[in-house]
């Protein structure tokens, strides 16, 4: 359901995550953004996916994004810079209802005004629970990626919850749902924060999509 990577690509990728990330800056409003002076790839999901947990697995550290034990509290575009050669950015999740209406359609605003105009942004990797595929809320960011024009990717998440075969499974139906989407690249990685299963191959996609060699 992905693409195959060479040796020297996963390597590759596991070099550049292994160098130092640091948090830059969290933006409330889209006049904050950093300058767009290097490739930037962006996190979507819903507000308990485990958006966090992932940035972190990938980057090999605990506590680069922070995890909160109440999901929907990221509210700001956060960027986090690697090595000084790409930036993460991790965008307000969704689907969260708690936080009310009218915020939960701010930040969401955010995140939307975000991918329409950053010249910088080479990829959207959209994370779904692997447990319970696509649902009617994820619906929405897919549509608005594909308003957006912006190249994104599936990234099922929390593949260790499921039994063998599962993952394959669900990533080939996700697959099929998304085939028709104008923006969306075809394949989907299948991951684990906890047990790092997917991470080298997202590390080397996300090299590929940024052209970074």
């Amino acid at each position: 359901m992905t693409d195959a990577f060479t040796e020297d690509q996963i390597e590759a990728g596991r070099v550049l995550f292994a160098q130092p990330a640091t948090f830059v800056m969290g933006c409330a409003k889209i006049e904050q953004l950093p300058a767009p002076d290097l490739p930037e790839v962006a996190f979507a999901g819903r507000s308990n996916v485990g958006k966090s947990s992932l940035i972190n697995a990938l980057v090999g550290m605990n506590k680069l994004a922070r995890a909160s034990n109440e999901p929907g509290r990221t509210r700001e575009v956060n960027f986090f810079d690697l090595a000084g050669r790409l930036r993460l950015v991790d965008l307000p999740g969704y689907g969260w209802a708690k936080a009310g209406k009218q915020v939960t359609k701010k930040f969401q605003n955010l995140g939307r005004d975000y991918l329409r105009g950053r010249v910088s942004l080479k990829r959207v990797y959209l994370l779904i629970d692997s447990r319970h595929g696509l649902k009617s809320v994820d619906t929405e960011a897919l549509d608005a990626l594909d308003e957006a024009a912006v190249s994104y990717q599936v990234v099922l998440t929390k593949a260790d919850k499921l039994k063998k075969g599962e993952g394959a499974a669900m990533a080939a139906q996700t697959l099929k749902a998304i085939a028709k989407r104008p923006a969306a690249y075809p394949a989907v990685l299948v991951t684990s924060s906890d047990k790092g299963e997917g991470m080298p191959e997202l590390r080397a996609e996300i090299m590929r999509a940024c052209e970074i060699v």
